[in-house]
């Protein structure tokens, strides 16, 4: 495959640039440079998505729903160069920056053998990135920034230290392969094998012909070869079916994790509160335990590519890379360390500074589950009983009635509860929600489900196992690196870990403790995105019905909530008091 140069709408774009890796495999790059002489920096993305298919064509509905509620991220831009997830060179070049944008391995344009998140991909981004910064063009200062999969794969090439990695902006990128993207608590996400059927097979290298074709250039998106899905299938890995039968976390697993203390160059982690089911604990980890001194978090609402786009998100972005990638003094390094959208009610979000995550002035407080009266609150339980419920019901429910007061929950949060099965296992979810004074459940625009609740949380029983040297109060940290089954009938406390959230609740409002054997769900009608077939039920595509990891003969069942002396389960709520 050549390389095709050509100079227009303001810049000078090279189609398909080779840049060969140390194991002789060859990347391909599309890049976008001010047409003015001169060395500039560069915002680089790898990733398997092709390049070359532009956002409008490969994701018209979701184009549309964004444009839609945000005009400005479609103006002051022809948006014929915009892909998906990536920044639009039309708004970046001319402020003086090269945008570089390289299909990984065995994706796209790009040769090799396609295995997502594998450690040789972190490595071929890291020597992207040292080859990006000796070329003419650049000035040797390259900053990585993306969402979702272009955040994801900058954990993992970052904790290598590429040295001229400047900075870096993982925008809704979880940190953590087995715990956010493949298994919830040791639950099996339903959300891997769709993606990577619908995004990533899709254009492979050597789809060819059968792919879209870039309208800028006329080329396949997916490689200058066409074969055989036979032949599609032994140049990729099987990772979908891999992770269904790879329970627990092994060498395998471990290698798409990176250590996030390695980590040097400036992080800004940008999250979404909405985004349940994927990235929003990784933006907050990734944050922790960065070893960068220079590290920043952002946190927003909205779905979840609309903010990168919007003039909110552009600007946030633009004046993070000017200061570490021009030495621009414009007050960045001035900027809150933390930087919260505080929610309410209705998608309103009020900005506000931070100054550490969690934060400091945070009033941790138990909130115990009452079975008399199904009563939430912050008084102590001393009941003895066992509430029951069948796995496939809507479970239990705590509430804490109409609120005397405004109440905001921002941070972590953490369930302990005692819990027996009538078989060896059982799954539990928790979902934290909000009833307005007429009792209807007030939902939130998600990063892929228009009706998210407030929080969500997960946890396999017979993965309780927790490492105390890592685990916080607010925060268990399970090994899942063994099996503990439960004896039927058999009580055993359960840490359960709920994502973090925001939310403040007003007065009358009230918050609903929900302990379920299924998957939350606001109500069975579904909405049917103009992107997806699939019905949303509040928890998007992150869904986990798979048969082959819950069979119903060990999850179909009844689970029962123990209560008595020395086990009153509750939940720890992060209150901040009110100003």
């Amino acid at each position: 495959m050549n390389t095709l140069i050509e100079e227009k709408d303001g810049m000078i774009i090279e189609w398909d640039v080779p840049i060969v890796m140390s194991d002789g495999v060859t990347m391909r790059a599309d890049i976008f440079r001010p047409p003015q002489a001169g060395q500039f920096p560069a915002i680089l993305t790898y990733g398997p998505y092709a390049k070359g298919l532009p956002f409008q064509v490969g994701y018209k509905t979701a184009w549309h729903r964004m444009v839609t509620a945000y005009p400005e991220v479609a103006q002051g831009t022809s948006n014929k160069y915009q892909s998906w997830e990536l920044v639009d060179p039309e708004k970046w070049v001319p402020d003086g920056y090269v945008c570089v944008r390289i299909d990984s391995r065995g994706a796209g344009n790009s040769e090799g053998f396609l295995d997502v998140w594998c450690p040789l991909e972190a490595q071929d981004q890291a020597e992207c990135i040292e080859w990006a910064a000796t070329q003419p063009w650049c000035n040797g200062k390259v900053g990585l920034n993306g969402i979702s999969y272009y955040a994801m794969n900058q954990w993992q090439t970052a904790a290598l230290q590429p040295p001229h990695l400047a900075a870096m902006c993982a925008w809704e990128g979880s940190s953590d392969y087995y715990r956010e993207l493949c298994r919830h608590g040791g639950i099996l996400s339903d959300f891997f094998g769709g993606w990577y059927l619908r995004q990533v097979k899709s254009v492979q290298y050597g789809v060819g012909q059968r792919a879209e074709k870039n309208p800028n250039n006329g080329r396949s998106v997916a490689g200058d070869i066409t074969l055989s899905d036979e032949e599609l299938e032994k140049r990729r890995a099987a990772s979908d079916i891999s992770i269904q039968n790879r329970e627990m976390i092994d060498d395998d697993y471990l290698s798409r994790m990176p250590d996030l203390s390695k980590i040097k160059a400036p992080v800004l982690s940008a999250g979404n509160w909405g985004g349940v089911g994927l990235h929003p604990r990784g933006n907050f980890e990734g944050f922790l335990r960065a070893g960068s001194e220079q590290k920043w978090l952002e946190v927003h609402g909205d779905t979840h590519f609309s903010h990168f786009y919007s003039n909110y998100g552009l600007n946030l972005q633009k004046k993070f890379f000017a200061y570490f990638l021009k030495g621009e003094k414009n007050g960045w390094d001035q900027m809150p360390k933390v930087q919260l959208n505080i929610r309410h009610p209705g998608e309103k979000f009020v900005w506000r500074a931070e100054n550490e995550w969690p934060l400091a002035r945070t009033q941790w407080t138990r909130f115990y589950l009452h079975p008399q009266g199904m009563r939430l609150s912050p008084d102590e339980c001393h009941e003895q009983t066992v509430l029951s419920y069948h796995t496939r019901s809507e479970g239990l429910s705590f509430s804490t009635g109409p609120l005397s007061q405004a109440m905001e929950i921002t941070g972590p949060i953490a369930s302990r509860l005692r819990l027996s099965s009538d078989t060896r296992d059982a799954d539990v979810f928790l979902a934290v929600r909000v009833f307005d004074p007429q009792g209807q459940e007030v939902s939130f625009i998600g990063s892929n489900d228009p009706r998210t609740p407030v929080g969500l949380g997960w946890l396999r029983a017979s993965h309780r196992k927790t490492d105390p040297a890592r685990s916080l109060p607010y925060r268990p940290w399970h090994t899942h690196d063994e099996k503990q089954w439960l004896t039927p009938g058999q009580a055993v406390d359960l840490d359960v870990e709920v994502w973090p959230t925001c939310i403040v609740i007003p007065k009358g409002y009230t918050l609903v403790f929900n302990v379920r054997g299924k998957d939350y769900r606001y109500d069975d009608k579904g909405v049917i995105l103009p992107f997806d077939t699939r019905p949303m039920y509040g928890v998007g595509p992150f869904s986990h019905e798979n048969p082959v990891d819950r069979p119903p003969e060990v999850f179909h069942t009844n689970n029962h909530l123990h209560f008595g002396p020395g086990h009153q389960p509750y939940v720890l709520l992060p209150i901040i008091p009110q100003a």
